[in-house]
């Protein structure tokens, strides 16, 4: 696409703007959800407001995907972008926990636009020489996010209130959309596309049977019934349709068929910590929001830190030592998190904390490499999307098992807890705290089970010789991947990006 050099800077601002909203808000409301359920009770779905978001976020992305081929990206992005911020303002307005979930699950409907389209869009107005220099700045502020969102998070809350977390997304969101709408003009040709209406629908309500089902503590069995019918079904029709949004005809690959299991209990563990360790440190430590993002700043730090590394260090070991180093090291890291009890310092987090971000930034990125070497140039792009599926949502059933197992560890004792809630602040006494330490050391422990048990498949990982090498760039690149899910064409590649 033919734009003056000013006009592709003004919608690369206006794009970034809006891939900023995106990789905060995957970081920025955990350190906030603690002072939510003092102000808005639900002690008991505190994990949903996770699990809404995520569910929709990553399900939604292929079909925003194919609606913008079909009726243009401009006109879909900017939709996305409207139902983020309609999103983000009514979650701040809410009165009860169960509008916070549904106005978080049309946030996530939302935010299922913003990062692939943007991406989509800057590969049309750059060309392949320019791309790099684009994609090292948009890395570059996803890692800066990663590490800066808990701590904006914590003080928004403290300085602020918790509802600051979505109302600041409305002043920079609309931003960036003014900015996208009176600068870009798309081609007029469109591309024919399929939609699989059906396998999106089994989708959503296949993982939304299972999270209720794992939410809830009476009679869970006919949500699991339902969803295991609703998962088959789901199969059966994605073997069959031309363009499906689950390709299961990839577990035929070996490195798909044992890598996607490690990548999903990988993300079952990894944004549980990122939702439990803010509560632990707020109500069972005695900590501010402020202090909880401070608590997973180290996390960040070893995610991006090891990411980077991570690229040269597989080329060396190979990838398979690295996908064992790393989950050997989240696995050690929750079994320390399980034994801090209410005692503990605050600086003891500091450690496993960074254990758990390094062990995913080893892993995660070993195993998206060796997917991307080992499967046919054809697959390429969905099987990366797939790997970046996987951990999206191993995360929000994670979220949704790990609630539900401090919900049932609380019992009663989480409506008492929740009268000791001040409005703005999360305060117990010390025989509430401790009952929520203990149930968190039991959390953390499902985690960390959930960890070691990635080891079972992480054995059969086959032989990937990388045949080509590693661009110095391509963790930067594959850094936003790891906090997202992208549209199987538009992904980072190693491969593509020597071309």
């Amino acid at each position: 696409m033919e734009l003056s050099k000013r006009r592709r800077l003004a919608v690369t601002a206006g794009l970034l703007l809006g891939m900023a909203l995106g990789a905060l808000e995957a970081t920025v409301v955990g350190t906030a959800m603690p002072t939510v359920i003092a102000s808005l009770g639900g002690l008991n779905h505190y994990s949903w407001v996770f699990s809404a978001y995520l569910l929709t976020a990553t399900a939604s992305v292929p079909i925003w995907g194919r609606l913008a081929d079909l009726y243009g990206r401009r006109r879909l992005y900017l939709i996305g972008v409207g139902m983020f911020l309609a999103g983000s303002a009514l979650s701040g307005a809410a009165q009860s926990m169960a509008q916070l979930i549904a106005f978080r699950a049309l946030q996530g409907l939302g935010a299922g636009a913003l990062v692939p389209l943007s991406m989509t869009i800057i590969g049309e107005i750059y060309t392949i020489q320019e791309r790099p220099r684009v994609q090292a700045v948009s890395s570059g502020m996803w890692g800066v996010a990663s590490i800066a969102g808990p701590l904006a998070g914590g003080w928004i809350t403290d300085a602020l209130s918790w509802r600051w977390v979505f109302f600041l997304n409305l002043p920079a969101g609309l931003l960036g959309a003014v900015i996208f709408s009176t600068t870009y003009r798309e081609p007029r040709e469109r591309r024919e596309v399929t939609v699989d209406w059906l396998g999106t629908g089994l989708l959503f309500a296949a993982a939304t049977s299972l999270l209720v089902g794992l939410s809830v503590s009476t009679v869970p069995w006919p949500w699991l019934a339902l969803a295991a019918a609703l998962t088959v079904w789901l199969v059966h029709l994605e073997r069959r349709v031309p363009d499906p949004i689950l390709p299961v005809s990839l577990f035929a690959m070996p490195i798909v068929r044992w890598s996607l299991p490690m990548v999903f209990l990988q993300g079952m563990g990894m944004f549980g910590a990122l939702a439990f360790i803010p509560l632990l440190v707020q109500g069972g430590l005695g900590g501010s929001a402020t202090e909880a993002g401070r608590a997973l700043t180290p996390l960040f730090l070893g995610w991006v830190t090891t990411a980077i590394a991570g690229a040269r260090l597989t080329l060396v070991f190979g990838y398979r030592p690295m996908a064992w180093l790393g989950t050997v090291l989240m696995s050690v890291a929750f079994a320390a998190l399980a034994v801090l009890d209410i005692g503990a310092s605050r600086i003891a987090l500091v450690a496993p904390s960074f254990a758990l971000g390094a062990g995913m930034g080893f892993s995660g990125l070993a195993l998206l490499l060796a997917t991307q070497h080992g499967v046919p140039r054809s697959d390429l792009g969905v099987a990366t999307s797939f790997n970046q599926f996987s951990r999206s949502i191993g995360a929000a059933i994670g979220v949704a098992l790990m609630g539900s197992a401090l919900a049932l560890l609380m019992g009663r004792s989480a409506d008492s807890m929740q009268a000791e809630m001040a409005g703005e602040g999360l305060r117990l006494d010390r025989d509430s705290a401790a009952q929520l330490v203990s149930a968190l050391q039991a959390v953390f422990g499902l985690a960390s089970g959930a960890s070691m048990l990635a080891m079972l498949p992480a054995l059969r990982l086959p032989r990937i010789a990388f045949s080509e090498p590693v661009p110095a760039r391509v963790a930067e690149q594959l850094l936003a991947a790891e906090m997202t899910t992208l549209e199987p064409r538009d992904e980072p590649s190693s491969r593509r990006d020597q071309s």
